[in-house]
């Protein structure tokens, strides 16, 4: 019960904290921006170092790192869906989503979870 707690409290500062900064700066779009991904991934790789040590946060990293990189390619299939091909945006989503898997997975097999 205390990890949750503490779970909530260290995500809810860091996620105040990076969105005071996002509302300092202009434009206002990156309040948004930074109060959501960065924030929560900062409070989760804290956690991990407390409770794993820094080489299993290492690793934790890395799979964020590959995650938002198949974010970008599945941003770029969306997009292309939507605009090129006239998609729907439900069907464009579902197809996109098995790029950001195939690409999500080919980086963690091809490169794995470690530094």
């Amino acid at each position: 019960m205390t990890e949750y707690a503490i779970r909530f409290i260290a995500g809810g500062v860091i996620v105040s904290a990076f969105a005071i900064l996002g509302d300092m700066l202009r434009p206002k779009s990156f309040g948004g921006l930074l109060g959501a991904a960065p924030s929560v991934a900062l409070a989760t790789l804290s956690i991990a170092v407390v409770q794993h040590g820094p080489r299993y946060a290492a690793a934790e990293s890395w799979t964020m790192i590959y995650g938002a990189a198949a974010l970008a390619c599945y941003s770029v299939a969306v997009c292309q869906l939507l605009m090129r091909y006239r998609c729907g945006a439900l069907p464009a989503t579902i197809m996109a989503s098995v790029v950001w898997l195939a690409v999500a997975f080919a980086l963690l097999a091809g490169f794995g979870g470690a530094a």
